[in-house]
């Protein structure tokens, strides 16, 4: 089941040629193959859905027939018990989202990944991976599996939820996986601390073989749309193309207004139905984040408000967790996408990024993202849409894009500024955001006062 939003909006800060008249359209898509040579590569792009990264979508879930014999093999397997977030990696794995990775990696995809961002397929060709996914054991779950070649992958509750395949134990290199994700070891970075520091020194990968469709039970998963799901929605729906929008946020009126642009010029260059996928992230989010459940709330009311499309836009939970490592996460935020059908996607200032957990500045570039995404392999037949800066115009009472030559005009509002906003119980600017998604904002901070205090909280500087 797919939830729509209203229109799409999106900037393209670089010039996107109209189509030939023909069954494929031609868009100019910067792809420096060397930094210093900034040429713009021309790619032809079919109109309509995107081939899935190595030619094929896979799905790693048992077929409902062999369950059965599975879980009784599985049953007499070493076991390794999955972490929360070792979950949303299956998650991750079983729909196809990383394909055409099989599994948890092994050394050599772990080493392409932390020192590439990509892996090598056996044809010559290559596909951008950017974040490693792997599954840490400790030196007592190593000794348990001994010579097996095969493990049991079990939930909180001890059960088996998977199995994996020929195996391969290596080395956990923990300093060295932070320092080349994040480009950092400061401490306090969010992903590290909960998933990585106090995780097992040894990585175990293999062949996965999950044994159900991962669900989680709670009341958000008919949105988890897999990406077969999602390209037989996009094709019921005759889309032509496809741009991906992530975030992390709640949707204000400046978002939609980058989603709307972005339909329209998709418009002028002559597809015929191009099709908004809004794609929030549904695994592990920092502490100070909105959680999904009160954002998919955010988002059904943009819909119903008419901010978004219905009939445009498809909204599905994205399950992979966040890891805040911004120009090499955006990658694979994209290269996801790819797997899912989209051919355009939409990215923003700092992307995947936060603020520096020791020094009061970001963390990464601003403008390192929308770069690094316009030359990454294995990304070159993805169409990266920049888009321009939005804030809210006080002439015009609502968000706009911005006008250096009337910079007065405009106020910028942040998502540090908008939380403060909803914790105090203010109002921001009438067109900031619809109405009903403020108080669904404005619901969930007061929901946080009830639970931790009577006490009303200290105002918060805005």
């Amino acid at each position: 089941m797919s939830t729509v939003f209203p229109k799409p909006t999106s900037f393209i800060s670089q010039p996107l040629t109209k189509p030939h008249k023909s069954d494929s359209i031609t868009t100019s898509v910067s792809f420096p193959s060397n930094p210093r040579n900034r040429s713009l590569r021309t790619s032809r792009v079919r109109a309509g859905l995107i081939d899935p990264d190595g030619g094929k979508l896979l799905d790693l879930v048992v077929s409902e027939p062999r369950r059965r014999e599975k879980k009784h093999e599985a049953a007499d397997l070493p076991k390794v018990r999955l972490t929360a977030i070792d979950l949303q990696w299956m998650h991750v794995l079983s729909e196809g989202w990383a394909s055409p990775l099989r599994g948890f990696m092994r050394e050599s995809e772990f080493l392409q990944t932390l020192h590439f961002n990509l892996l090598n397929l056996d044809d010559g060709s290559v596909v951008n991976m950017s974040v490693p996914i792997v599954l840490a054991i400790d030196d007592q779950q190593k000794a348990l599996i001994g010579e097996s070649k095969r493990v049991a992958l079990v939930g909180s509750d001890d059960n088996p939820i998977a199995i994996l395949n020929d195996i391969e134990i290596y080395k956990h290199p923990k300093e060295e996986r932070i320092a080349r994700t994040w480009g950092t070891t400061v401490p306090g970075l969010p992903y590290v601390e909960e998933a990585i520091t106090n995780a097992g020194n040894w990585l175990i990968g293999g062949d996965l073989e999950v044994l159900e469709p991962v669900k989680y039970n709670d009341g958000l998963d008919r949105f988890r749309l897999s990406p077969f799901e999602l390209r037989k929605e996009l094709e019921k729906r005759g889309a032509d193309a496809v741009f991906a929008f992530q975030l992390r946020n709640p949707v204000h009126n400046g978002h939609a207004l980058l989603m709307t642009d972005t339909r329209r010029r998709l418009l002028e260059m002559g597809y015929k139905n191009p099709i908004l996928l809004l794609h929030p992230l549904g695994g592990f989010t920092k502490a100070d984040d909105v959680p999904l459940s009160w954002r998919m709330k955010q988002h059904e009311k943009v819909l119903e408000d008419g901010v978004l499309d219905p009939e445009t836009t498809v909204v599905s939970i994205f399950p992979s967790p966040m890891l805040y490592a911004g120009p090499t996460e955006v990658q694979w935020h994209a290269k996801a996408r790819i797997n899912a059908g989209a051919n355009f996607y939409i990215v923003g200032r700092d992307p995947a990024g936060m603020g520096h957990p020791v020094e009061k500045r970001d963390l990464y570039d601003a403008d390192h993202g929308k770069k690094v995404l316009s030359m990454a392999p294995g990304l070159e037949r993805l169409n990266i849409l920049p888009f321009r800066v939005a804030a809210y115009d006080k002439t015009q009472g609502k968000m706009a894009f911005f006008d250096p030559s009337r910079a007065q005009d405009f106020l910028f509002i942040s998502g540090t500024k908008m939380r403060a906003l909803a914790k105090n119980r203010e109002n921001p600017p009438d067109g900031f955001m619809c109405p009903g998604g403020w108080k669904v904002l404005v619901d969930y901070y007061d929901s946080l006062t009830l639970a931790g205090s009577t006490r009303i909280p200290e105002k918060i500087p805005v």
